[in-house]
């Protein structure tokens, strides 16, 4: 990593492992060894296994996740984020729920299990969605043993969906980045970012990223501001390490330069994720999303969400009202954690005694959306336009097909 040193900050330090998943991989990779970030190895049915995010940068490690209270615990602690990524790991922990249950109590002992995976992250629409599907799928099941072959089947499907969602979006928005790139010949498109919406965040390839990585791929000259996104860091400890492995040019800039760069025209275009996006196109992002948003509106600068269906949530029309914001712990604001050679540290940033609030998303409203990049294509950022995409979805909500957990 350019500029570091042994005291200025980590070296990248790859742990490699000898268990390869078996399923098949597209992609991403780690120094040439395809990873997703949630996978079951064949030869070890009992478990899954996850990236454990929070050893990066400084270290790649993987994790083995057996019984729900674990997959809930990596959940919460954040050792596997990211719409996506949350969704199929929640998947799959239906499916260690299926291995856990007695079949005395199947089906309360999944409900439970579901309450619990649900209670974990309530933003991220995703989570439920997955569980919910679960649960819609698991009725189909007579017997235990079919119940987990349908619950492994269907986290399967899951993970598979997410990672061919992610590189239709690929595709869609690497036609807007062709676009820009056409009307400045021979110079970089500048691309800010917010969070993290990488291949971390997802299964593989990730949303956000999924433009960038086609447009690198494809040849096209581009360039990302990535926004370091406190109070976790999630931009420079993950957003970063993805790009910079994968060869894309990036610079990492404090939370608070979006707007000076937009402002002096260094900045082409802003792509995020989103969490929870409405049937009416409001988007709740991580936190500090929505200022990005109102500097890129002020400045005439396009604002895309990459959105996979799985991350829409159709019952919902306004998001400041109805979108549930996550309120984290405290330290998180409080303190920073780095690594010291090859030790994690955290260090307080704030006065001792001092309160401080932590809330882990925004809204940004539909107005200020350029547009939503989707699977099925690019639209505007309401509910008609996101209809036209999906119109299977006006007779689902009519129907009321989804099964939910009370």
């Amino acid at each position: 990593m350019p500029g570091c040193d042994g005291h200025g900050c980590l070296p990248f330090l790859i742990l490699l492992f000898k268990t390869k998943p078996t399923t098949v991989f597209l992609k991403m990779d780690v120094n040439g060894f395809p990873y997703r970030t949630v996978w079951i190895n064949d030869d070890d049915p009992a478990a899954i296994q996850i990236i454990d995010q929070t050893a990066l940068p400084a270290r790649f490690e993987t994790l083995r996740l057996q019984s729900v209270a674990e997959v809930c615990a990596a959940i919460r602690d954040m050792q596997v984020r990211g719409a996506g990524c949350i969704g199929a790991t929640a998947a799959y922990g239906m499916y260690l729920a299926a291995r856990e249950a007695d079949p005395k109590t199947l089906f309360a002992d999944l409900k439970r299990a579901a309450q619990m995976l649900i209670a974990t992250r309530p933003t991220a629409v995703n989570l439920a969605w997955a569980v919910q599907r679960q649960l819609q799928a698991l009725q189909a099941g007579i017997t235990p043993a079919a119940k987990i072959n349908i619950a492994r089947q269907t986290a399967q499907a899951i993970a598979d969906e997410d990672v061919a969602f992610c590189q239709s979006i690929g595709q869609h928005g690497l036609a807007i980045i062709r676009e820009i790139a056409a009307r400045k010949p021979g110079q970089p498109v500048n691309i800010l970012t917010h969070c993290n919406a990488g291949w971390l965040a997802f299964v593989d390839h990730g949303s956000a990223t999924a433009p960038i990585y086609a447009a690198h791929e494809a040849g096209l000259p581009v360039h990302v501001w990535v926004d370091e996104t406190r109070p976790r860091n999630q931009g420079a400890s993950l957003t970063a390490w993805e790009l910079a492995r994968h060869g894309v040019p990036c610079h990492l800039i404090v939370d608070n330069a979006g707007g000076h760069l937009m402002q002096h025209g260094m900045v082409d275009l802003v792509l995020v994720g989103t969490d929870r996006t409405t049937a009416t196109g409001d988007v709740a992002n991580k936190i500090g999303t929505y200022l990005k948003a109102l500097a890129a509106a002020d400045n005439q600068v396009p604002f895309y969400a990459a959105v996979p269906s799985s991350s829409i949530d159709w019952q919902m029309s306004d998001g400041l009202a109805e979108i549930p914001i996550e309120e984290r712990d405290p330290q998180e604001v409080l303190t920073v954690r780095g690594w010291l050679g090859n030790f994690s540290a955290e260090v307080c940033l704030a006065p001792e005694g001092v309160p401080a609030s932590n809330y882990g998303f925004d809204v940004t409203p539909r107005r200020l959306v350029t547009g939503l990049i989707t699977e099925r294509g690019v639209c505007r950022a309401e509910r008609e336009a996101l209809l036209a995409l999906f119109p299977e979805k006006r007779t689902e909500r009519s129907q009321g097909s989804c099964v939910r957990v009370q």
